[in-house]
């Protein structure tokens, strides 16, 4: 009886050192008005660093988006002090799970927006397009009279997006409204519109809207929660979905993929582009080699050579 007992501690034993060994992301925002985004930067740092999460977390008077990883427990206490706050009980979120811990550090800071678009009459809070949720969006794909629109940024797309949707090759979230105004000009047209977690549709379909177009929606929840619900057999996405942590991308169940993050442009590099003879770590691939001058190639190897050494002492 007593060996029966004894593997029964071991086995909860190594259950429970698993569970120490999982760290949960958080991907979340909210529109909300923020009276002191300083105090309330200062306040969600507090509370991270007590959590002990780690991230990068935006500020504005517009309201809060960040992504932050850390124990269950933690990543729970953060959200749930954010959610308590006056006008963010509708915080949206999506979490993960991985074996590894995807940031070096917290970082929470006030910025001008929560995103940029640098349109100042485009406000989230008063009015966006009609969310669509992932068992809805296939019918949208399919459909030849749905513009669909990938509202990322050229090296976002470049990785993964829907069959069949529209590529503005923005290299900035600033220059989706000039897409607009260069290539929809049927304002009846139905235009569904999807990015990675949902934030930068919050303002592309305010915007729509107050341009006049009548029939606007949007992946709710983005490819995010998209990759989490719908199963790969029914999935109209190909490839992965960039993210900005240390995962790079994800694929289907938020699984990490193999890609890894060139610090020269900031696109994912896929399993092939890190064998070719113009990558090189931290400085440079196969989509920006030879585009920058010799000293900036130095500092690129510095910065890298600074970050490794961060990374192995953290």
């Amino acid at each position: 009886m007593s060996i029966a007992i004894d593997h029964e501690r071991a086995a909860n034993t190594d259950a429970d050192a698993d569970e120490e060994r999982v760290v949960v992301v958080s991907a979340f925002y909210c529109f909300a008005q923020v009276a002191d985004p300083a105090a309330f930067r200062d306040a969600i740092a507090d509370v991270g660093a007590g959590a002990g999460v780690m991230g990068g977390v935006l500020v504005a008077e517009e309201g809060i988006n960040g992504t932050i990883a850390g124990h269950s427990d933690g990543v729970a206490a953060v959200l749930a002090f954010v959610r308590a706050q006056p006008g963010f009980q509708a915080l949206r979120d999506r979490a993960a799970m991985t074996s590894t811990m995807p940031f070096v550090r917290l970082k929470v800071e006030v910025k001008p927006e929560i995103v940029t678009f640098r349109q100042p009459g485009v406000d989230p809070s008063r009015g966006v397009g009609r969310y669509v949720g992932p068992e809805e969006w296939n019918a949208l794909v399919d459909d030849p009279d749905v513009t669909v629109i990938d509202t990322r940024n050229d090296f976002e797309v470049q990785l993964g997006t829907f069959r069949g949707a529209k590529n503005p090759k923005t290299t900035s979230f600033t220059e989706f409204p000039r897409y607009v105004e260069q290539t929809l000009h049927d304002k009846n047209q139905t235009v569904a519109m999807f990015c990675t977690g949902g934030i930068r549709c919050e303002k592309a379909t305010a915007y729509l809207l107050a341009q006049g177009f009548t029939d606007v929606v949007h992946l709710e929840g983005g490819i995010l929660r998209y990759l989490a619900d719908v199963a790969e057999d029914d999935s109209r996405f190909v490839g992965r979905c960039f993210v900005f942590d240390g995962r790079v991308s994800v694929g289907h169940g938020l699984v990490a993929g193999d890609d890894v993050v060139c610090y020269g442009c900031y696109a994912a590099v896929d399993v092939d582009g890190q064998q070719s003879e113009h990558y090189e770590a931290g400085v440079s691939c196969p989509r920006c080699v030879g585009t920058a001058s010799p000293e900036k190639m130095a500092a690129r190897r510095m910065r890298h050579r600074h970050r490794l050494a961060s990374t192995t002492t953290s």
